[in-house]
């Protein structure tokens, strides 16, 4: 059943006023040329709270001046990468990740620039939007807080695969990807081994690497191109996942259901890989 986000519209990128946006917008755009879609740049801004009641109508233009000069320059950055894509801007009274939740409404996807910060920090920062719209958003959210590893040969992405429908909905996608860009994908099962094993390592093993055969055996019909590789690590998920991925295009990951404004049902792994891997981290919802 094809998912109700693959007939949206266009790719939005989040554009941060305050901070380089060039890889986030560089990756959105690529991602437009390749899918033939139209890029979207959207610019938040937060309403200010004037606790002495001063007007602050000056305030509130500067900042709206600001924020449109800075989309015009990303616009025209993104227009010199790729003259064929359309490029639209779109400059929102509100918070980035309500804001940005909303818009992934009719988006293909959303694409965010990502700080690498630490849970605790991710929490407590008012301006945090790379985990939140990620648990929230209907559509995949691409977080670029690393440059694809291009020269790596040949080039390939990573997808994270544990028998759930969130892993066969990731891997749908990362299937897609690859065959777009002309690369490799690693299919990888993470196996945890448990404090006390009940029947022998080497079954449990086994019983891994069919799940991951049976995962992919309809799309690699579907992707004949795309040159598949198996394979079964032990450790924990998000420090194996991240480190398959050190020198991979992008680490897609699946996401259970939708989670609160912070995030915290997000899980676990995808939580944790979106601070960890070293690339673009693709998170694509279930159905």
């Amino acid at each position: 059943m094809t998912a109700a986000w693959e007939q949206g519209r266009d790719i939005v990128v989040g554009v941060d006023p305050a901070r380089d946006w060039h890889l986030a917008v560089a990756w959105a755009a690529d991602e437009a040329h390749r899918r033939r879609l139209p890029l979207r740049l959207v610019l938040a801004l937060p309403p200010q709270h004037d606790i002495q009641h001063i007007d602050d109508t000056a305030q509130q233009t500067a900042l709206r001046h600001s924020g449109a000069d800075r989309l015009d320059q990303t616009a025209s950055w993104a227009r010199d990468r790729h003259p064929e894509v359309t490029v639209a801007t779109d400059l929102l009274g509100g918070f980035p990740a309500p804001v940005l939740v909303a818009q992934a409404r009719s988006a293909r996807l959303v694409v965010l620039g990502s700080r690498h910060l630490g849970r605790v920090a991710e929490f407590f920062c008012a301006g945090s939007t790379v985990v939140p719209v990620a648990a929230q958003a209907v559509c995949p959210v691409v977080a670029v807080g690393d440059a694809e590893h291009v020269t790596q040969r040949p080039a390939y992405l990573v997808v994270g695969v544990d028998g759930s429908a969130a892993g066969t909905d990731a891997l749908t996608f990362a299937f897609d990807e690859a065959d777009r860009r002309g690369a490799a994908l690693r299919v990888i099962c993470v196996w945890q081994p448990p404090l006390f094993l009940l029947n022998d390592e080497e079954v449990a093993l086994k019983a891994q690497k069919f799940l991951l055969s049976e995962a992919t055996a309809g799309l690699a019909d579907q992707y004949p191109d795309v040159h598949v590789t198996h394979e079964v690590l032990t450790g924990h998920p998000v420090e194996e996942l991240a480190r398959a991925a050190e020198h991979a295009l992008a680490l897609v990951v699946g996401r259970r259901g939708r989670g609160g404004y912070t995030g915290m049902r997000l899980g676990s792994v995808t939580h944790g890989l979106l601070h960890r891997a070293h690339c673009p981290v693709i998170t694509v919802p279930t159905g």
